[in-house]
């Protein structure tokens, strides 16, 4: 993506879309086996716990979430440490050891422990390689389309996530909760792991080639440097990652909540797959749009306004009782979230020093997912109380505050 630029130490090392696109077309693909991962899940393993072990608080339900959100979370805070001392492809090879024994796990499970067991290894699993996925396409485009790099990746994955929830869901109906909807994670845990290791190339070189002729001033900076500058000192870094945790704060509840929301108002689990599917897919296809868009356009107004078309889509779904509202409901939860997803990455990307971006990215993507746990914990502890429309309402509120603190706190970096 635009001119390629060569190291004079190694002129094989050129940075672009362009100059790396096999490379680059890899990991797009290895990204969509990841996001499959999380997309068996989507469906039924809410209903496994409601139906099969027969478990009434919603809070329990949910634990799976929480279990997967929280592991997730530090995974992501140690992934790019990790990344930038044993290289990309060691780290993305080991969350995909991590994912094998998932699928397994939850088609045997005796006891609903079992798929909490799972889900630590699934959030372990998707924090070393959805991290890297993205981390190693940043390195191979450049500065100039971070936003088209992301926008593909993130694509990738959540298509992944919503065609294989909807196929779970399809599966269920025909064939039972348990296991033929789940072997679909044994292909991608096969596949994936495969490709990471035969085919894959590490691409810290395309990070040193960036980085070179910079000031060796930010290298400098510790971990803890980094964490408290992404966390808290930024104030772009700050906007992006409670934007961040607050975009998989509603997506953590809509995994746990939504199916049994759904099922309590008799949809039927086909139809409920259906409505799991249509989010991520239209959050994963727009953001083949939205992604390169921010390159164009800025990121702070596509992040802002994501954000509200995302509490507006909750308020819906909270507000009607019709499948048709619900599938527009899910098509506009997709579109805010393609808006924010990439564009929030973009913007971290572009606050950050070559030299530390892989370490302010993972603490971007610890907050992140930090969401998810925080997200099923509330929802279901609000749910339990008050049932599950209060809980929905609960946090479309606090999505729509979010893209508010996003207007004032971001200054746009150009």
């Amino acid at each position: 993506m635009g001119e390629a630029v060569v190291a004079s130490a190694r002129p094989s090392i050129r940075l672009g879309l362009k100059e790396n696109w096999r490379q680059f077309s890899l990991l797009v693909l290895i990204n969509a086996f990841v996001g499959g991962m999380v997309g068996i899940e989507r469906t039924v393993v809410p209903l496994i716990g409601a139906k099969e072990f027969h478990i009434e608080s919603t809070t329990l339900i949910t634990s799976f979430i929480i279990s997967f959100g929280v592991i997730k979370a530090l995974a992501n805070l140690v992934s790019g440490q990790l990344a930038d001392t044993w290289g990309r492809k060691r780290v993305l090879v080991v969350g995909w050891l991590l994912a094998l024994p998932v699928p397994f796990m939850i088609i045997g499970a005796p006891h609903w422990e079992w798929v909490i067991a799972a889900n630590v290894l699934l959030g372990a699993s998707q924090g070393f390689a959805w991290s890297m996925t993205v981390i190693m396409k940043v390195d191979l485009i450049g500065p100039k389309g971070r936003g088209l790099a992301v926008g593909l990746n993130e694509f990738a994955g959540y298509f992944a996530v919503g065609l294989t929830a909807f196929l779970t869901g399809y599966l269920a109906s025909r064939y039972g909760l348990r296991p033929i909807p789940i072997y679909l994670g044994i292909f991608y845990a096969a596949a994936g792991l495969i490709l990471s290791i035969l085919v894959v190339r590490d691409t810290r070189e395309f990070v040193r080639l960036e980085a070179a002729g910079r000031s060796t001033e930010a290298s400098s900076l510790s971990f803890r440097d980094v964490f408290l500058l992404t966390s808290i000192k930024d104030r772009n870094l700050f906007a992006a990652s409670q934007a961040g945790l607050i975009n998989n704060l509603n997506d953590g509840m809509s995994w746990g909540i939504f199916p049994l929301f759904f099922t309590g108002l008799g949809l039927s689990v086909e139809r409920i797959g259906i409505l799991k599917a249509v989010y991520p897919i239209v959050w994963g296809v727009c953001q083949v749009v939205t992604g390169p868009l921010s390159d164009r356009w800025g990121r702070k107004g596509l992040i802002v306004l994501g954000m509200w078309v995302q509490a507006a889509g909750l308020f819906l779904t909270a507000f009607t009782a019709q499948f048709e509202w619900w599938l527009f409901a899910s098509v506009l939860l997709g579109i805010g979230t393609a808006m924010v997803y990439p564009t929030l990455i973009a913007s971290v990307s572009d606050a950050s020093e070559p030299s530390w971006r892989a370490r302010s990215l993972s603490v971007y993507r610890f907050w992140r997912d930090l969401g998810y746990a925080i997200g099923a914990l509330s929802a279901g502890l609000i749910a339990d109380r008050f049932g599950f429309a209060y809980a929905i309402l609960a946090i479309a509120v606090v999505t729509f505050i979010s893209g508010g603190i996003v207007a004032i706190a971001m200054r746009e970096h150009r």
